[in-house]
């Protein structure tokens, strides 16, 4: 689905710094963690933007910040011109109606004594005033045939489920309350490659339904191709590049983008001659105490002094089409 309209989400300039201390009885604060650091971007109606970068980037850290399941150093997450960053009770509650979470592991988000049917119909006790009491049952019987599982299993234990079909009853709880925004953190990594296709497939029919706006967390690119219109790449808690899927995947311009798409297997044999292979020297920095200036600088072939000295502003540099954090690029 295309995207339409103005942004229904705006994240402006957010951090989020978790404090390192030390010592038993007087903890004194040492450092932090950046664990997000600066992070913009905006996302639109019917819109997916795919978020891509390797374990320990922030992307966890980037979904929980959006959901108000933790609260940022600095910055401001807006839903329809509305701040959520510093939220609080009544106004907390009506945020998180408006934007839902699809978590990683089916295996481990769907609470093992509860029955399916009252783990779709959970939010509606949280709030009661999107569907009667009366009304529940028909309607966590209708979220289940959205997502493709039978209504008549909703009295059946997650147990009784295979992983991709725990992965749908997340998918209807997430639906429950109409979000205009889902933010799926990882939610195929943990299934068979056949079923991340069922769910892939079936969320962007929903987006084609609903209209629902994803930011859709993933460290597997192809899967980011497959239902991204938009992908930002990020790398020790920033974002280092931004734009459109065609551009990022066909024309990637910072070293990190082109070093990850490297590595993407490619089943043509001609095409995996013609293609080089970056193969990255060393480990990512700690989020603790990361380089001065660009955070890829010691990881990077293109490095000069200035990448030291002066850190990239993410932005669209001459001679290219979207937005990139590299002196070079």
């Amino acid at each position: 689905m295309a995207a339409t309209g103005e942004p229904i989400l705006e994240v402006r300039h957010l951090v989020k710094h978790f404090p390192l201390t030390q010592g038993a009885l007087f903890r004194k604060q040492v450092g932090a963690i950046r664990a997000v650091d600066g992070v913009s971007f905006e996302l639109r109606r019917g819109e997916t933007l795919g978020i891509v970068g390797e374990s320990g980037c922030g992307k966890s850290t980037l979904a929980k910040l959006l959901t108000a399941l933790e609260r940022p150093t600095s910055g401001s997450v807006r839903i329809r011109g509305r701040e959520i960053a510093h939220a609080r009770g009544a106004e907390l509650k009506q945020v998180r109606r408006n934007i839902q979470m699809v978590m990683q592991d089916p295996y481990t988000s769907l609470n093992p004594r509860m029955t399916v049917g009252d783990i779709v119909g959970e939010p509606y006790e949280i709030h009661p005033e999107v569907v009667p009491k009366g009304d529940r049952r028909r309607a966590v019987r209708e979220l289940l045939e959205v997502v493709g599982l039978n209504p008549d299993h909703a009295d059946r234990y997650p147990h009784q489920f295979s992983g991709g079909q725990r992965q749908r009853v997340g998918i209807a709880r997430g639906l429950a309350l109409r979000p205009e925004i889902i933010i799926c953190d990882e939610p195929v990594s943990a299934l068979d490659v056949s079923i991340q296709a069922q769910v892939v497939n079936l969320l962007e029919r929903l987006q084609d339904e609903f209209g629902i706006a994803y930011v859709f967390i993933a460290h597997d690119l192809s899967v980011i191709r497959h239902i991204s219109d938009r992908v930002g790449v990020m790398y020790l808690g920033k974002m280092v590049e931004l734009g459109a899927d065609a551009e990022i995947y066909d024309r990637p311009v910072h070293p990190y983008t082109q070093a990850l798409l490297s590595a993407v297997p490619v089943p043509d044999p001609e095409g995996r001659e013609r293609r080089q292979r970056i193969i990255l020297q060393g480990d990512p920095p700690s989020p603790a105490s990361p380089p001065s200036g660009c955070r890829f600088r010691t990881r990077c072939w293109k490095a000069r002094e200035v990448c030291a000295e002066q850190e990239p502003l993410l932005q669209i540099r001459p001679g290219t089409a979207h937005a990139s954090a590299c002196h070079f690029a």
